[in-house]
């Protein structure tokens, strides 16, 4: 089956909390999946959005975490957006011990293919490969390459990985001291199927 990113994110959350908590878990999790997920993230989010390579170049900022779902039945298995809330929070406590804010995290694509950025304030750089169909990305420095997932959102751009390459990001790219607590991150990530982890940022 064909994946399909779901970002998930504090207004979205609230919106959607009182349907799909309600609905989630029953016999009419289908319903209300095709009901809810396509009005709402269609209109909003997905709905044949696209994020060509033009819509990716530029600077972007960190703003808030990220965390989404590969498909709709491992969104519908965690929980909903109930569970995405959560995981969201933790992943705000994690970043905040660990430092990431907006004032030192942040990404710049070129039309060259070449990125910039920093993460927790420590800079790294390289080439990028992005594929606008799956909205899959790869970042290529000198000493490894970093395999993530874009996706449009509300206010600009998810930029999200799975519990591996997250780990990356933060300890190796982003020289995260702190082993612990980066491992906590990790775990967000496998704690749920299907699950993504990272940055929202926008312009």
């Amino acid at each position: 089956m064909k994946k399909t990113f779901l970002p998930i994110f504090a207004a979205l959350a609230v919106m959607m909390s009182s349907c799909l908590t309600s609905g989630l878990g029953t016999s009419t999790t289908g319903g209300v999946l095709g009901s809810v997920l396509g009005t709402v993230l269609g209109n909003v989010l997905l709905g044949g959005l696209g994020f060509d390579q033009s819509s990716l170049l530029g600077n972007w900022t960190y703003s808030a975490p990220a965390a989404a779902f590969t498909t709709e039945q491992s969104f519908a298995a965690a929980g909903g957006a109930t569970t995405t809330t959560a995981l969201r929070n933790s992943l705000a406590s994690s970043y905040n011990e660990l430092g990431i804010s907006s004032k030192n995290t942040a990404f710049n694509f070129g039309n060259d293919n070449k990125f910039s950025a920093k993460v927790n304030g420590i800079a790294f750089d390289g080439t990028y490969d992005y594929n606008a169909t799956s909205r899959e990305i790869t970042l290529k420095t000198g000493k490894q390459s970093i395999k993530g997932n874009v996706m449009r959102t509300a206010n600009g751009m998810g930029l999200m990985f799975d519990a591996g390459q997250m780990t990356k990001v933060l300890q190796t790219a982003g020289g995260a001291k702190n082993a612990d607590v980066v491992a906590a991150v990790s775990k967000l990530g496998k704690s749920n199927n299907g699950s993504r982890v990272g940055f929202e940022l926008t312009k």
